[in-house]
């Protein structure tokens, strides 16, 4: 890729980071204020749903980078966005950075997108195959298997334990149906919406590891660790929480296919670059 700055000059809030920064900032306080003064919540029509889901609507891919659930959540990826994002935007100039932070985006939500369509093949397939032999060790399996920090094992313990003894629990045995199951997975599983700009944040933090892999951040602000190593760090960890399937309400796919889609318009740049179609930043 040609290694020159945009000859608009090095700026530390160039255009596209600011305008960027500007927008979510808006469609936060906007989320805020229609919430509170008119009940209307913008999040079930701007936030990424799974295509299964009544809520779905394509824009969404593209929406819900611009939605976010709190202000620590906003105020994370707006400085990371600054930190990392002024840099590239100076030295591959506005309109480059912007493909790039969108593409990053779009491509983040069409990777969680896929990784729920398949994980949730094996729990529709549990839920079908516990509604044609429901028992009480049946329901501890599927709990365990596909509910694990969803359903209290607790309670599961309680109303197998009851099951067992022919007993009836108000208000407990409702679980025990696949129809409850399903419905228990459509809303705790597909049907929470996915929000928040940290899919093209990833792409854009690989971005700058592979551009200037022996710059130096600061984590915490006095640790120092080289950028190649602080993007190698952050994926790694991404992939072990996504695999291992940390039920801490991020999605961690998402935030690998900002950096997957990252890496690909990088490769595709350094081509074009090399066959000199994309000799100046754009």
């Amino acid at each position: 890729m040609n290694q020159q700055y945009s000859p608009q000059g090095f700026r530390m809030l160039p255009t596209g980071v600011k305008h960027l920064l500007i927008i979510n900032i808006l469609f936060f306080a906007a989320t805020l204020i229609l919430r509170k003064s008119l009940g209307f919540d913008l999040e079930q029509h701007l936030a990424l749903y799974f295509v299964d889901s009544d809520m779905f609507r394509p824009w969404q891919y593209i929406t819900y980078m611009f939605m976010h659930g709190s202000v620590e959540h906003i105020l994370f990826n707006m400085f990371a966005l600054w930190m990392f994002g002024y840099i590239l935007e100076n030295f591959w100039g506005t309109r480059r950075f912007l493909v790039f932070y969108f593409i990053c985006g779009i491509g983040a939500g069409l990777v969680h997108t896929a990784v729920t369509w398949i994980t949730s093949a094996p729990v529709l397939n549990a839920i079908n195959l516990y509604a044609s032999n429901p028992s009480p060790d049946a329901l501890i399996q599927i709990a365990n298997d596909h509910f694990r920090g969803i359903i209290n094992p607790e309670w599961v313990t309680e109303i197998t334990n009851a099951w067992r003894q022919g007993q009836y629990v108000p208000g407990g045995f409702g679980l025990m149906t696949s129809d409850a199951l399903l419905d228990l997975y459509n809303k705790a599983i597909i049907g929470i919406p996915t929000v928040g700009a940290s899919g093209a944040i990833y792409g854009i933090l690989l971005a700058y590891g592979l551009m200037f892999p022996n710059q130096y951040i600061y984590l915490y602000f006095f640790l120092p660790i080289k950028a190649r190593w602080f993007v190698i760090i952050y994926a790694a960890i991404e992939l072990f929480t996504g695999v291992t399937g940390t039920n801490d309400g991020i999605a961690h796919f998402a935030h690998l296919g900002g950096m997957l889609f990252g890496l690909l318009m990088i490769l595709y740049w350094r081509k074009k670059d090399r066959s000199g179609h994309w000799s100046n930043p754009i």
